[in-house]
């Protein structure tokens, strides 16, 4: 059986000791915080994580959801229901929100470590919270103030939630071909018609009203075309009213069907039907994906918190079975007559074993420095009194948000394969459950925009477009140079130097100037050439983007040792601690920051092999040497068959 325990020491060191969040105490709205606070709801929150969802993990993927066809319901697994209730009554929902609407007004950073261990614990419970929060946030920056009076409290009390419905049977990533319209009515409202699909807790039990976040076109000749022509509708399954219980009416929005999926089963992910459902416009006619992106861009951010819970439990239950599995001897023991009658060892002895395990353990722990250390920056960004801090803030989330979402989930489907084959054949049954969290995770590589779309937004643009990687670089810099003041660990830092952040911004540089000079050229009459910049640049976006993402996770190891390495001196008891973390960051020196090197030679070979075969070409067919002709010869007389 699997197992789960919140890695509470290691986010206290990232939290306390590296980011030190008690300094967001200069912010006025979050004053109270420090470390004890800290400590006491890191506590409180594993306690719910450990014994109340984890629990549920491996029932809830067995028992699945149930749609009840002739009702339109869905009916969650056992102990969901009861679960969410203990949430709610924790005051969990409202964290990171507005006191003004019941919140609890604590940092966003916060909320990341919550929803970690949520994640870890439960990862198909936790979706159903996740996406309230981004429905609330959408409400809270574009929403007006009748709207924001409706429907925050209850999504911040938990006894609403909320979903976003973009994703439409013809069109997945290319939004401009949604059909759902919206019919503009006498009163205001809107009348929403269409099918949306992939909608992740479309329609469950847990709440007495779910409120769906819809991206249609206003039906009306001024529309303009494509993307440009989106709007954002709030569309409740229940229409809001005055009564106590604030449910009305029934909405004509219903769970057509539960999508029959991979992994995440205790989640239902519907096909959701609008029958002319009574909506509201959020913010402008036409802005929707301004709009949206609010709430898509925070569910970036949490798909790659997915992918590390996931790979944090998967490094767990890898290392409790290395620990425990006996088998083989140690690789240095000669094989004689005198050590075949030994007794076996822990797997944990053997050196690909260990490989697997630091391989996850470094990248985990990498992960969650850095999506706390944005989650932070996120905070700044947002309620620092400092303009400029405000602002620099910002470039940081948004150039490291395409990053963390895929890098995160693209480790945490390698992570868990790694976990399984700790396991052998014994990670292959459900017994173990580590095929479940395999299967799991292959999702988060997909929604919210697959990582081959996270790389082009990555490179066209928060690069090309936004410019907005010197500001990143500084920041970077500005951080080692601190380190290097505070004692950084000198191998670690000139693994980074050779690894690439020199070259990083000498191909970014060449890059721009590339684009600069196509759309001159393309000015005077070559159009041609931008467009294969563009081709190189969508060619090694990916490339790319590991490249970032490798180089941001050694940024992160710099400052994690950095502290770790004037801790030995000054706390002798968490001396075992400390020294893991200063080996783990040799580790991720040594084995993973050199594939930066192989990336930026990647890189630079452009798009010219990738794009030279024509699509006709990619079958194995022959279609030009006679195969048609060609007759199988008869066997000689007597030959066996």
């Amino acid at each position: 059986m699997p197992s789960y325990k919140a890695p509470l020491d290691d986010m206290r060191f990232v939290l306390n000791e590296v980011l030190n969040v008690s300094q967001l105490k200069e912010i006025r709205d979050f004053a109270q915080v420090d470390d004890a606070t800290i400590n006491q709801f890191l506590e409180e929150t594993a306690k719910l994580a450990e014994n109340v969802l984890f629990p549920l993990n491996a029932t809830g993927d067995r028992e699945g959801c149930v749609h009840n066809h002739n009702e339109k319901t869905v009916k969650t697994p056992r102990g969901f229901r009861e679960a969410y209730q203990q949430f709610c009554q924790a005051g969990l929902p409202g964290v990171a929100c507005d006191t003004a609407y019941g919140g609890l007004g604590m940092p966003i950073v916060l909320n990341t470590a919550l929803s970690e261990m949520f994640c870890s614990a439960n990862m198909a419970f936790a979706m159903y919270p996740g996406l309230s929060h981004g429905a609330y946030n959408a409400l809270h920056t574009y929403g007006t103030d009748e709207q924001k009076d409706t429907y925050l409290p209850k999504l911040v009390s938990g006894e609403w939630s909320g979903t976003m419905c973009l994703t439409e049977p013809q069109s997945g990533t290319d939004l401009g071909l949604i059909k759902t319209r919206a019919e503009k009515q006498a009163d205001g409202s809107y009348k929403v018609t269409g099918t949306k699909i992939f909608i992740s807790s479309g329609e469950h039990d847990l709440t007495s009203n779910i409120i769906h976040l819809v991206l249609a076109k206003i039906d009306d000749p001024s529309t303009p075309p494509g993307i440009k022509g989106i709007s954002l509708f709030v569309v409740p399954k229940f229409l809001p009213s005055p009564s106590q219980s604030g449910v009305g009416a029934r909405n004509p929005v219903y769970c057509g069907r539960i999508e029959e999926k991979m992994g995440i089963h205790g989640n239902s992910t519907c096909e959701m039907n609008f029958d002319g459902a009574t909506g509201w416009l959020i913010g402008e006619a036409h802005k929707g994906m301004r709009a949206m992106f609010v709430m898509m861009n925070e569910a970036r951010l949490g798909v790659g918190l997915q992918g590390l819970a996931l790979s944090e439990t998967a490094y767990q239950n890898g290392l409790a079975y290395a620990l425990d599995r006996k088998q083989g001897q140690p690789i240095e023991a000669k094989m004689s007559d005198e050590n075949l009658g030994k007794p076996a060892v822990s797997i944990i002895a053997h050196p690909d074993v260990r490989r697997e395990l630091l391989t996850i353990k470094a990248q985990a722990e990498a992960g969650r420095m850095l999506l706390y250390w944005v989650s932070m920056q996120l905070d700044i960004s947002l309620r620092h009194p400092d303009e400029e801090r405000r602002k620099a803030a910002r470039k940081i989330v948004d150039v490291l948000t395409p990053v963390m979402k895929a890098h995160f989930t693209d480790n945490a489907v390698d992570n868990t394969n790694g976990a399984m084959q700790v396991f052998g054949g014994h990670g292959y049954i459900r017994e173990h459950g580590m095929e479940q969290y395999n299967r799991d995770a292959r999702i988060t590589r997909m929604y919210e925009g697959t990582n081959g779309i996270q790389a082009l937004d990555l490179i066209g643009r928060k690069v090309m477009k936004e410019n907005l990687l010197p500001a990143y670089l500084a920041a970077l810099w500005h951080d080692i140079i601190a380190g290097a003041g505070a004692g950084v660990c000198p191998w670690l830092l000139i693994r980074v130097a050779k690894s690439g952040w020199c070259r990083l911004w000498w191909i970014t540089y060449k890059l721009r100037l590339k684009a600069a000079l196509g759309i001159v050229l393309s000015k005077a009459g070559m159009p041609g050439y931008m467009r294969s910049v563009m081709v190189d640049a969508g060619g090694m976006a990916t490339d790319y983007l590991k490249l970032f993402s490798i180089v941001a996770m050694g940024h992160m190891w710099i400052k994690m040792a950095t502290v770790a390495k004037l801790r030995l001196k000054e706390n002798p008891e968490g001396q075992a601690f400390y020294e893991t973390k200063l080996a783990t960051a040799r580790f991720y020196s040594d084995r993973i920051m050199p594939q930066a090197r192989a990336l930026s030679r990647m890189i630079n070979r452009g798009s010219k092999s990738l794009m030279s075969i024509a699509p006709e070409n990619f079958a194995h067919t022959q279609t030009n040497v006679g195969l048609k002709s060609w007759t199988k010869p008869e066997k000689p007389a007597g030959t066996a068959t």
